[in-house]
Parts: C-alpha cells; structure tokens; sequence
C-alpha cells in the first residue's frame, strides 16, 4: 500500500506542476460521529502508488489538547484558518487530499455556542469549492472523548446546521452511515461517484441531489460501488 502524508506540519515536498488541482475529501459531522476513523481509513484505502495522498488532521484537537481547555471566541477564527491553511497546503503539495474536517466545523460550532456567526459565510465559500463533502451520519453511538465532548444531546443540533450551512451554500454533499468496514465502504462509493466522469462531456460531473432537503430520516445511505 502506498504511504500517506500526514499534511500540514511544516514537511517540505515539491510543489505539483503550476495549474495543479487537488481532489479533497472534506469530512464535517457531529461529535462522536466517527470523522477521524474514517479520514485515517479512507486516506489509507485511496492511498495508490504513483498518487500523492495525504491526511489533514484537526487543528482544533491538537490546539485543546496543547492548551488543556476549549477555545474562547475571539480564539475561533485563527483556529479555522489554521484549519483552512493546513488543506491549502497539502492541496497544493498532493493529488488527493483527505481533511478531517474543515473550517465550516469551527465556524457551525462557533454559532452553536457563542452565538457567534461570523465564520460561516468564508468557512462554506472554501467548502464549496472542495472535490467532495462526507457528512458523517448520526448512527454510531456518542463516546466520551476529553474536553471536545459535550453530550449526545448537542449531536443533532450541530447536524442540522451543518446540513442549513451545506445548502445555503450550495456545497453538494454526501452522508456517510454504517459502523466498521460498512461506514469505509460507503464513504468509498461516494468518492468513486464523484470521481467519475460523466458519460456526457458537457454534464455536471457529479451532484448529490438526496441531501438537499436536509431530512436525516429520509436519505438513501447506501451508494452502489
């Protein structure tokens, strides 16, 4: 298997050729919903030899993890560009790109609990214009996991502005469920779907048109290989 970069942490690659586009894979979910598993996993399984792949993790883990405590407000907006940074500059250094999430993330939580929104509008026009977006599921169950958690009663709060912020912005995106090997599994057919090229030339190449009504107990999970 190929080996995957851990992305943004100062390692000196050459840059690609001028013009060269990266194809990022952008997960966003709740807590406790599995987003770093499956960015560990899923950068590992796309990782083929020949192709640049890396994984970005999350800054905001790292930065409590080095500060003991929760970010305050006014601290937000360099931790979601730092985030924002850290996927710039594995884009330009590799062909594929894994985000264990993005600015969006920070800027959807920053709302929910400051009742802070001015992070939204920058964080969503980056996420538009990512390869794809894996909105992780509310299906696994919400663990304990140091000062990030909050309780599983905030799980579905965060998941429905997530998915608000998605559609107004226009960023198409797709749902990831199931546990274990199921969860790579679909996460792996929606990147195979939006990889492949339409059977028109002048057809959108792909859009996930299911999300869009933003009802959670209505979405077709399961996407065929």
């Amino acid at each position: 298997m190929a080996a995957v970069a851990a992305a943004g942490h100062g390692a000196v690659l050459t840059h690609l050729p001028v013009g060269h586009r990266a194809f990022v894979i952008a997960l966003l979910g709740a807590e406790s919903t599995g987003k770093t598993t499956l960015a560990h996993d899923l950068a590992a399984a796309l990782a083929t030899p020949g192709t640049r792949t890396a994984w970005v993790g999350e800054t905001l883990r790292e930065w409590c993890d080095r500060a003991g405590r929760t970010p305050q407000p006014h601290e937000q907006r360099a931790i979601a560009e730092e985030q924002a940074r850290r996927i710039d500059t594995a884009a330009a250094r590799h062909e594929l790109v894994v985000a264990d999430t993005t600015a969006l993330m920070i800027a959807v939580y920053s709302e929910q609990v400051f009742g802070d929104p001015s992070l939204l509008a920058e964080a969503a026009a980056r996420q538009r214009g990512y390869g794809l977006t894996l909105l992780m599921a509310l299906d696994l169950p919400w663990v304990a996991d140091g000062l990030q958690r909050d309780g599983p009663q905030v799980r579905a709060p965060v998941d429905a502005s997530l998915r608000r912020a998605l559609m107004q912005a226009g960023a198409d995106f797709s749902v990831v469920s199931g546990s274990g090997a199921a969860r790579l599994q679909c996460a792996l057919a929606a990147v195979s779907a939006a990889r492949r090229p339409p059977a028109d030339a002048g057809a959108t190449r792909w859009r996930h048109l299911c999300a869009r009504c933003g009802d959670p107990e209505c979405e077709r999970h399961a996407l065929p290989l």
